[in-house]
């Protein structure tokens, strides 16, 4: 039975991050003491220093030698569970598809638990027992879960740029190498671009490198908030909405068909379903430099007057030039009026990830690449590693740390927790809506997060056989708010930004009460 002061114990607990969450809100809402520029440094110290070794201080101090196998095992079974119905239904059902079964599975699985789950359940159900309970779930959280979420962002991205620039000849892929300046095969601060070389075997090799115009815009400062690359770590940079990615290509699909013998007869590449030049990059690119005997395209050919005239065109002949001012091919495009306007880029990658890919194996090592790449980047990925190594060798051999050491990393990762939550209320000042998908969306997903994540993580701990407290953890940190982790993911892919950036905002302003209701139910 829940007693009061069992309910004063957790207040005393959770208002001082409110508190923190609050002031931040408030220095930029109303006081108008941080600037969003200010506002992103702050996030970038956070996110760079005070979270990972928080998170290194949590990991670093639990005994793996003790971890509960049965929680662990009914938190795994609550995920494949999940996973694998939003797999089924993304396959079997027309309104499946990758984005949401990543976005749903994020909201359902994916709780805030470094920031809200250790000092929420270890007043709860006593610290020493839950709180190394929720370090465990900290542990695979960023050391798989997080890590799956990045394969399937990649795969996504991989998928789309393939089908892209060669929507006809991604079976005859035999390699593809991907430069080490390029850090996601779906990322809008990067213009991408394709080359493709026949080799002396015969086959085709595909290179995926940055453009020349984000080279230069990279090179140059920016003035404006900038998002952080250290996106497995529980906290978040403020950034804009991104524009989806340019995919450029070098190669002539044409003269591949030529060199092979075969005929090609392509939609692909001049327009997109709204009528406006594909994957339209954010840089600004000379459309007049020509290559070889090439004439160069006149720009008001994109314009909106010339695309409404294209509706009355059955079969439109021209070129497309990618982001280097190279040509990518000589393309036939049969435009229909129904679908110049009203459909969306979204549906046009759904359509050609229909299309023929290469072989599993390049695919997984080409995600896999993509994937090592962004982990090694993170400062959250080593401070996972290091605590965790630390630990097997401390618990193994009762090694202490060195107290000079210790009290170095203690000074920082105990303003880790205020400072996470202070970053969430700044986050939250500079949006311009609390809900930002809509009132429809935002409450199916908090029915996904608090009601559908939960009662699975039910089922799944009396599977396993977990009773009594132990039953109660796994359900009250199933019902915590959204992760912030997923939403900088969604942010940096732009797949349902909105829709976790609600789950993040309203879901904390929401969440005391809520784990409090599951806290005294389970309670009685």
């Amino acid at each position: 039975m829940i007693t009061l002061t069992d309910f004063y114990h957790v207040m005393t607990s959770m208002v001082p991050l409110y508190v923190a969450m609050i002031l931040a809100y408030g220095s930029v809402k109303w006081w108008k003491i941080f600037s969003p520029d200010q506002c992103s440094g702050i996030n970038r110290f956070v996110a760079l220093f005070a979270v990972p070794l928080l998170s290194f201080h949590f990991i670093a101090s639990n005994n793996p030698y003790k971890m509960n196998t049965r929680f662990l095992v009914a938190d795994t079974l609550q995920k494949i569970i999940v996973l694998l119905a939003l797999t089924i239904w993304a396959n079997v059902s027309k309104r499946g598809c990758l984005e949401w079964t990543i976005t749903l599975f994020s909201i359902s699985t994916l709780p805030n638990t470094l920031v809200m789950g250790i000092p929420l359940l270890k007043c709860m159900y006593g610290g020493e027992f839950s709180g190394s309970l929720m370090v465990q779930i900290v542990v695979l959280q960023c050391i798989i879960w997080y890590t799956l979420i990045l394969f399937m962002f990649e795969f996504r991205g991989a998928r789309m740029l393939i089908s892209e620039q060669f929507p006809d000849t991604a079976g005859t892929i035999v390699s593809i190498h991907v430069d080490s300046d390029v850090m996601s095969l779906d990322d809008g601060r990067q213009c991408l671009e394709t080359e493709a070389v026949i080799k002396e075997d015969g086959k085709l090799h595909v290179i995926v490198r940055r453009s020349n115009a984000s080279r230069r815009s990279h090179s140059q400062s920016h003035t404006t908030p900038r998002a952080s690359n250290l996106t497995n770590a529980e906290i978040y940079s403020l950034q804009s909405s991104r524009n989806p990615t340019p995919r450029g290509s070098s190669f002539n699909h044409t003269d591949l068909h030529s060199m092979m013998g075969g005929s090609r007869n392509s939609n692909f590449g001049a327009f997109d379903l709204k009528g406006t030049p594909p994957r339209t990059c954010n840089y600004d690119n000379s459309m007049s430099t020509t290559k070889g005997n090439y004439p160069a395209p006149n720009p008001e050919m994109f314009s909106p007057k010339n695309v409404v005239a294209a509706k009355k065109t059955e079969d439109l002949h021209m070129f497309f030039w990618s982001s280097s001012d190279s040509l990518v091919s000589d393309v036939k495009l049969n435009v229909s009026p129904e679908k110049v306007e009203g459909e969306d880029e979204h549906k046009r990658g759904e359509e050609g990830g229909a299309k023929t890919m290469p072989p599993a194996s390049i695919m997984t090592r080409l995600i896999l690449i993509m994937v090592w790449r962004k982990l090694i980047r993170n400062p959250n990925t080593y401070s996972s590693i290091i605590g965790l190594t630390w630990s097997l060798i401390s618990f193994r051999w009762n090694i202490e740390m060195p107290v000079i050491i210790a009290k170095s990393i203690s000074i920082l990762s105990d303003a880790g927790l205020g400072m996470a939550m202070f970053s969430l209320g700044l986050f939250m000042a500079l949006q311009p809506r609390i809900i930002a998908c809509g009132n429809r969306i935002a409450a199916f997903s908090m029915a996904i997060r608090f009601l559908t994540g939960p009662a699975v993580m039910a089922a799944a701990s009396i599977v396993v056989g977990l009773r009594g407290t132990l039953l109660n953890v796994a359900i009250v940190q199933a019902a915590l708010p959204q992760g912030i982790v997923p939403f900088v993911f969604a942010k940096e892919y732009n797949v349902h930004p909105d829709i976790l950036s609600t789950g993040v905002i309203f879901g904390m302003l929401i969440a005391l009460p809520i784990t409090l209701v599951y806290y005294i139910l389970l309670g009685l």
